[in-house]
């Protein structure tokens, strides 16, 4: 018998892991940042964001120099500039390569005097514990929207 025929056995635990700042920035800035690689390289490890042209509806990373793919999946919605859910694989560990999908869901919202209030979710962990304890660690998800957020109201 299998968990879903057991009404007695309790349902999985879920992983997520959710990170919010406010970008003092409108929107549709943020949309472009996470969107273009000419930003994602200044503050998501150099990586380079792209939509691919081979599989309309796919986000690809890339690494600086464009040999390797560090993340691929499915563009799940799309509503610029408030909404992107996409499908994550960490391609760039090699324990985590193996691991089925993710996903990964970028909210932004107007915020007061032009700014923006983003979320990043990451759910969808529980058969990618290697991921999730990547994108949960000091250096994943937090890291990241801080580097966006210098970027974007720095400059540098």
């Amino acid at each position: 018998m299998s968990t879903a025929d057991n009404p007695n056995t309790p349902p999985r635990p879920q992983r997520i892991i959710s990170s919010v700042i406010i970008q003092n920035t409108p929107p549709q800035r943020v949309w472009e940042a996470i969107t273009q690689p000419e930003f994602t390289s200044q503050y998501f490890f150099g990586s380079r964001v792209e939509v691919t042209e081979d599989e309309p509806g796919r986000l690809r990373y890339l690494s600086p120099d464009g040999r390797e793919v560090w993340g691929d999946g499915a563009i799940l919605e799309s509503d610029p500039p408030r909404l992107l859910v996409v499908e994550w694989r960490s391609l760039y560990l090699p324990d985590a390569a193996h691991e089925p999908a993710s996903r990964v869901t970028w909210q932004l919202e107007p915020w007061t005097d032009g700014a923006t209030k983003l979320t990043v979710t990451h759910d969808r962990l529980e058969d990618s514990p290697v991921t999730a304890q990547n994108v949960g660690s000091p250096r994943g998800w937090s890291f990241v929207l801080a580097g966006l957020k210098r970027v974007l109201e720095t400059g540098e």
